[in-house]
């Protein structure tokens, strides 16, 4: 039984999901840093800080529900425009520096093309 176990917590996959949890919580902390310590109070300068959570609707508090969504949509921004965005910049930049193919390369491109049309 606690040789399954073993095996199981063992596999690649477990350890990489256990890193990629661990790494996620740690990433969680920056943008809720970005959030809150950067654009939170730029957008506050702009045009005041909105807390919706004293809204009710009957005796449901929808307010606090609303903020939520407005945190999340300001999060997601952030990530998009401040890391995912310049990665893909960088990316593709990445990938256009490639280096051409080699002659050598090119010769056996060639060569199967030769054989293809053989056949």
């Amino acid at each position: 039984m606690l040789k399954g176990f073993r095996e199981f917590i063992a596999r690649g996959n477990v350890l990489d999901l256990a890193v990629g949890v661990i790494i996620g919580a740690a990433f969680s902390d920056i943008v809720n840093s970005l959030v809150r310590d950067l654009i939170t109070p730029i957008l506050g300068m702009m045009g005041g800080a909105p807390d919706f959570s004293a809204l009710k609707i009957g005796s449901v508090n929808i307010g606090n529900f609303i903020n939520a969504v407005i945190a999340f949509l300001i999060k997601a921004a952030g990530i998009y425009f401040l890391i995912v965005l310049p990665f893909n910049r960088f990316a593709k930049k990445l990938a256009a520096a490639a280096p051409p193919p080699s002659q050598s390369e090119l010769y056996l491109k060639e060569i199967r093309d030769a054989l293809v049309v053989k056949r």
